[in-house]
C-alpha cells in the first residue's frame, strides 16, 4: 500500500456532502483506490431536549473541513483542488498541504467515537459541584440552582434548587440545564 496520510481538505460551508461524494465518484472513474482509501466528514452524535424529549442528532465537529486519507502528489492535488465547492488543503505558510499528525487523526476519531484505544477514555464533566446552572427544560424549567452531586456514568445531575424558599434536590439530565454565566 502507498504511503497513506491524513489531510483536512477546506470546502465552502455547507457542501461537505457534496464534497465527499465528488471526490468518492473521482476515485471510482479514475480508478485511484491505491492512492485515496478513506474520505471522511467528521461528525458526532449530539443529545439535546427538544419538548421534554431527548432527540440523537449528528452534528458535523468540523464545518468546512473533510478529511483524507491519501498518498499525496501534485497531480492529486491538482485533480481534487479543482472540484468544485473545494477551497483548498490545510497547510504550510509555503502552500502546501500538510499531513494531520497521528495525534490529532486519533484525538479527532476519538470525539467521533470511532477510534478506539485500548486505554479507557475519561468523559470530560461539562459541570462541577458548585456551578450555577439554570434549567432550560422540565418542570423545573427557568428555576436556577447549584450543582449538588453529578453522576456522569448517567448523565445525570442533582441540582439544589430553591423553592418556596427551602433548597430542594432535584435529579436532572445534562441537556435539560446549562451553565449560568
Amino acid at each position: 500500500m502507498a504511503d497513506l496520510k491524513w489531510y483536512a481538505l477546506q470546502t465552502y460551508s455547507g457542501h461537505e456532502n457534496k464534497v465527499q461524494k465528488n471526490l468518492e465518484k473521482l476515485i471510482q472513474q479514475r480508478k485511484l483506490e491505491e492512492k485515496i482509501s478513506q474520505v471522511r466528514i467528521p461528525t458526532m452524535e449530539v443529545a439535546e431536549m427538544k419538548n421534554g424529549k431527548k432527540k440523537v442528532t449528528k452534528k458535523k465537529l468540523m464545518p468546512g473541513y473533510v478529511l483524507v486519507e491519501m498518498d499525496m502528489d501534485e497531480d492529486l492535488r491538482f485533480m481534487i483542488q479543482s472540484l468544485p465547492s473545494v477551497s483548498t488543503f490545510v497547510g504550510s505558510k509555503d502552500g502546501g498541504p500538510e499531513p494531520l499528525s497521528v495525534d490529532e487523526v486519533k484525538n479527532l476519531f476519538a470525539e467521533t467515537g470511532e477510534y478506539k484505544s485500548e486505554e479507557p477514555v475519561s468523559p470530560r464533566l461539562l459541570f462541577k459541584v458548585g456551578d450555577n446552572l439554570k434549567i432550560i427544560d422540565g418542570p423545573f424549567a427557568n428555576f436556577t440552582g447549584v450543582v449538588d452531586e453529578i453522576f456522569p456514568d448517567k448523565g445525570r445531575l442533582r441540582v439544589k434548587v430553591e423553592i418556596f424558599g427551602r433548597s430542594t434536590p432535584v435529579e436532572l439530565d445534562y441537556l435539560q440545564v446549562k451553565t449560568e454565566p
